[in-house]
């Protein structure tokens, strides 16, 4: 094919999670011996910056793709860890108000190569870099070639003889052509890189158009999300609607407030046992789930209605004949999405029936991904783990819990699980009482919004928190950049420094390396 009527016919565009199959299919093609990305990298990736993929099509097929995110420079002292640069492919280091564009990945098809493709793809990086005037284009490039001459010549020959002309690797070879210049070469930059033996260099691009700003650094990227949450009084109560008035009452005020989320409690809806007539446990808790659509019909409702992603606390729900527990997110927009709890306690147990769901997703709003752990959840490190890998930033824990003891497991254990995770966390729970109503009578509650504990949080690592046993509803305003900030330079970097080479979480029925 000629070259010319390629580069004619190829399209630039930004990829979207619809082109998530044929970039890893092209991935496959070009870097046969190296793991893809798998659909949370490039949901990731998108989520913290719309043009982290930037592919190439011809005739509407996906032939070139080049990924990369901006970075500060000065958060850097090494750039020989890719997984670091790259936050192991999630990018949630990506910084907005960076000074340097970091690639993490440049492909193309194998039978389009020679045609000048990759010189476009950093055609696009240089222009990004000019239209936000970055400093420089650093990345960390294979040697694909190495790995045939290297029990000839050391790495560092290798590198000076491509340089010199006398071999051509099939991408330090093109880099060098678009400008860019060696720093450094890297041992042990990508272990699972065969073709390159492990190596790589570290190459730099200069943006000869930059202007130092003034007081660059006196401007800090902020990312602002409000939270509410009800700590919600149990009361009898004689009508359906009168549990709705209840309910809207505080959505309004979550709305007067502009809050991003409101959270209510775990099983706040055993009020409406107070409607129903005495009866066995498990035929009251099933009882309850029969109410469970004009539940969901009102508060989808007051979601769109009041502008505000309520997290419905939990609600007992059937499915296939049994009874689970189960949280709802109601987004503004109109959607519905859903998490089951996953660890049931003793008494759910045996009080209800209730079962335990089977799978943990990472719910996309408008304003952060967030996690849901329901109350006994919070208690289950491995839960929050795969969380913050599957890109949470935001922890929401509906519970209810009938004395301080149950209050302070969920507390202690929330908390945690931000310090072990560089998370915020929102927990919400129930107070007051339902006389004679078994196994929901007493409650008590300290509900809080809480974050890592480290100096550029607030002191205890508790942001916000309500009164004990009272009635309330609290908003408090958090910055998702502080926990990029956090992760980076943070006084320590629980995250960063887990013994991967002692112990791994691995989710049944996935196929991933553990995290």
């Amino acid at each position: 094919m000629n070259p010319e009527e390629v580069v004619a016919r190829v399209k630039l565009r930004p990829l979207t999670l619809e082109d998530f199959d044929e970039l890893v299919a092209l991935q496959q093609l070009c870097f046969p011996t190296m793991p893809p990305w798998k659909y949370e990298h490039l949901r990731s990736q998108l989520n913290e910056w719309p043009e982290s993929q930037l592919g190439l099509f011809l005739d509407g097929r996906l032939v070139a793709s080049a990924a990369h995110l901006i970075v500060d420079s000065d958060e850097y002292e090494s750039w020989s860890d890719w997984m670091d640069l790259a936050d192991g492919g999630l990018i949630r280091n990506h910084d907005p108000e960076g000074d340097t564009l970091y690639g993490i990945e440049m492909q193309v098809h194998p039978d389009y190569r020679g045609m000048k493709l990759t010189r476009r793809l950093y055609d696009a990086r240089k222009d990004i870099c000019r239209d936000r005037n970055l400093r420089s284009m650093r990345i960390g490039g294979r040697m694909p070639g190495y790995a045939e001459h290297q029990h000839a010549m050391t790495a560092e020959q290798y590198v000076h003889a491509v340089m010199g002309k006398q071999l051509f690797d099939p991408v330090l070879t093109a880099q060098l052509a678009n400008g860019f210049q060696l720093r450094e070469i890297i041992p042990d930059y990508l272990p699972s890189d065969e073709d390159s033996a492990g190596f790589a260099t570290f190459l730099e691009w200069v943006n000869e158009d930059y202007v130092p700003p003034v007081s660059r650094r006196q401007r800090r990227a902020t990312q602002r999300v409000r939270v509410g949450l009800v700590q919600y009084k149990m009361r009898p109560i004689t009508s359906f609607e009168e549990f709705a008035r209840q309910v809207e009452f505080f959505v309004d005020t979550a709305g007067d407030y502009r809050a991003d989320f409101l959270l209510f409690p775990e099983l706040f809806t055993l009020q409406l046992l107070s409607l129903l007539e005495p009866g066995r446990p498990g035929t009251a808790a099933r009882r309850v789930a029969e109410f469970t659509p004009r539940y969901l019909a009102l508060m989808g409702d007051l979601a769109v209605r009041y502008n505000v992603n309520i997290i419905g606390g939990s609600q007992f729900t059937i499915r296939d004949d049994g009874l689970y527990n189960v949280a709802y997110v109601f987004h503004r927009d109109g959607r519905v999405d859903s998490q089951d709890k996953l660890h049931v306690t003793p008494s759910e147990a045996r009080w209800w029936g209730v079962r335990g769901g089977k799978s943990l997703n990472v719910i996309d709003t408008d304003r952060a991904r967030i996690g849901l752990l329901v109350c006994y959840d919070a208690q289950f490190p491995e839960l929050a783990r795969k969380l913050a890998s599957d890109g949470a930033d935001l922890l929401f824990v509906p519970y209810n819990t009938n004395d301080v003891y149950g209050h302070n497991r969920v507390r202690v254990c929330t908390a945690a699980r931000c310090i072990e995770n560089h998370l915020f966390a929102v927990t919400a729970g129930c107070v007051g009482n339902l006389p004679f109503v078994e196994n929901a009578d007493t409650h008590y509650a300290r509900s809080a919004v809480l974050t890592p504990s480290d100096m550029s949080f607030a002191r205890g690592g508790i942001a916000a928190e309500a009164d004990p046993n009272v009635e309330t509803v609290l908003c408090h305003d958090l910055d998702l950049q502080d926990l990029r900030r956090h992760r980076l330079r943070g006084t320590v970097h629980n995250w960063k420094d887990r013994r991967k080479d002692l112990y791994q979480v691995r989710w049944v029925g996935e196929d991933d390396e553990g995290i």
